[in-house]
């Protein structure tokens, strides 16, 4: 084919019917996200104007598009971006890419949030293991009397979350740090937030292509029992909480009871559990208890 005789039409159905010759799962939700992002169009451009024939520029744009699919690269980390929580975020080689089922951690803490900052007048947030910023940038976005500092060990993630934090025009209120959770933090905080690696090491080799070969092992590898992180924050996390502050993390579909021992073990208390939009467990929610 060349550019002059392939249309909208055809390469949507040559790159739905390449993706389900490869076996991908969601070939043709793959091949609408790619066309609609790479070409800049609506879902109903990708209908009404089926027949439009692609440059030669257009062609060759969707035709590497294709070929990294092919290889497994994620859609979103073709196209570059995602949304989150409404937010549309910028992804690097450093971050994962933020998923809906963390959106369940930004629901569970954004209540408490607000009535903390209604109540002091302003509120401090600290997410370690920032990321894109994803969930940060939410609660930011959400609540105009807060500030937030982005933790992380990978200046490429710290890079990517403040320049999404600009982006969004929350730069002003968002600043980073590079530290391996609390190791070089200061300050206390009202509200602490993690997504962090949770995959046992033993399992990290196993996971799908797409997340094997494209998700920093950085933000995947939580040790021999997945619970290395939860560890480390939980044995520090009080003397930088503010009184009556809270920490929410997003954990394994299996961890709730191990991790929930482990901050009861440091002095935290259970308030909340909330499950993911598939029905396991996704988010807990901790405030000071008595040891």
């Amino acid at each position: 084919m060349t550019a002059r005789s392939v249309t909208l039409g055809q390469i949507l159905a040559e790159a739905r019917r390449r993706f389900e010759e490869a076996g991908l799962a969601n070939a043709a939700a793959d091949a609408r996200h790619l066309l609609i992002n790479l070409l800049g169009l609506s879902s109903i451009d990708l209908i009404s104007n089926d027949r439009r024939v692609l440059s030669a520029g257009e062609l060759e744009l969707v035709e590497d598009g294709i070929a990294r699919r092919l290889r497994r690269e994620p859609v979103f980390r073709i196209i570059g971006r995602r949304d989150f929580y409404g937010l549309e975020l910028r992804l690097s080689s450093g971050t994962l890419e933020p998923r809906p089922d963390t959106e369940v951690l930004v629901d569970v803490v954004l209540p408490h949030l607000i009535n903390i900052a209604s109540t002091k007048g302003t509120a401090r947030i600290i997410d370690l293991g920032i990321g894109t910023g994803a969930i940060a940038l939410a609660l930011l976005s959400q609540v105009d009397n807060c500030s937030a500092l982005g933790v992380d060990l990978s200046d490429d993630a710290l890079e990517t979350a403040k320049r999404n934090a600009e982006m969004l025009g929350l730069g002003s209120r968002f600043r980073t740090l590079n530290s391996r959770w609390f190791e070089t933090v200061e300050g206390r905080f009202d509200l602490i937030v993690s997504n962090p690696p949770y995959i046992r090491s033993d399992v990290v080799e196993s996971l799908e292509p797409e997340v094997l070969l494209f998700d920093p092992i950085l933000a995947l590898d939580g040790g021999d029992d997945g619970l290395t992180a939860y560890c480390s924050i939980a044995a520090d996390a009080r003397q930088y909480l503010e009184e009556g502050g809270l920490i929410a993390v997003e954990i394994g579909f299996d961890q709730k009871q191990e991790v929930t021992n482990i901050f009861r073990q440091n002095g935290f208390k259970l308030l909340e559990s909330r499950q993911d939009f598939a029905g396991n467990d996704r988010v807990l929610l901790f405030a000071e208890g008595i040891r």
